[in-house]
C-alpha cells in the first residue's frame, strides 16, 4: 500500500519565481519530473539566503545539508516558458534535522494560480566528514524563528 503524505504550507510562506528553460523539458515538451528537485532546491535556497543564512556561509561554519527524504506530488504539468512561482516554507526544524514544504504554482491567463505540484524535502546537518553534527546556534536561532510556533 502506497504511504500517503500531507503536505501544506504553512505561515511563513517565501516566494520566488523561475521561468523554464527548454533544457527542463523532455519529448513530450514538459518539464522532466526530477527538474521539480531542483525548483524545489531554488525555493530553498533563496528563502535560506533572504530570511536566515545563506548555503555558503552554512558551508564556511563546516556543515552541509544533504536531502534524506523527498516527496513530490504531481498535479499538472509545467512547459516551457511557463513563469513559475515557488512557494516555500520551513516546517520543522530539530537538532540536527529540518524539512521544508513546497509548491510550486503557474499563473492562468484569467489570473488564477494553478497547483503543479507539491511535495517536501528532509535534510540533515552534517560536518565535513559526513556526519550528523548540531546546526551551529547562529543557524538554529535564524531558522527556528521561521518554522510556525505550535499552539497548545
Amino acid at each position: 500500500m502506497a504511504k500517503s503524505f500531507s503536505v501544506s504550507l504553512q505561515e511563513p510562506i517565501f516566494r520566488t519565481t523561475y521561468r523554464v528553460i527548454y533544457g527542463d523539458t523532455d519529448a513530450a515538451g514538459v518539464v522532466y519530473n526530477a527538474n521539480y528537485l531542483r525548483y524545489f532546491e531554488i525555493g530553498r535556497t533563496e528563502m535560506m539566503r533572504e530570511w536566515a543564512v545563506p548555503y555558503s556561509s552554512m558551508e564556511k561554519m563546516g556543515c552541509v545539508l544533504p536531502i534524506t527524504e523527498s516527496y513530490i506530488r504531481f498535479k499538472a504539468p509545467a512547459r516551457y516558458d511557463d513563469l513559475l512561482t515557488i512557494a516555500t516554507s520551513l516546517v520543522q526544524v530539530k537538532r540536527v534535522s529540518c524539512r521544508f514544504h513546497y509548491a510550486i504554482f503557474r499563473t492562468e491567463e484569467d489570473g488564477r494560480e494553478q497547483l503543479l505540484v507539491k511535495g517536501f524535502t528532509s535534510l540533515a546537518c552534517i560536518n565535513t566528514e559526513g556526519r550528523l553534527t548540531p546546526f551551529p546556534d547562529e543557524v538554529m536561532e535564524k531558522i527556528s524563528a521561521l518554522v510556525p510556533k505550535k499552539e497548545e
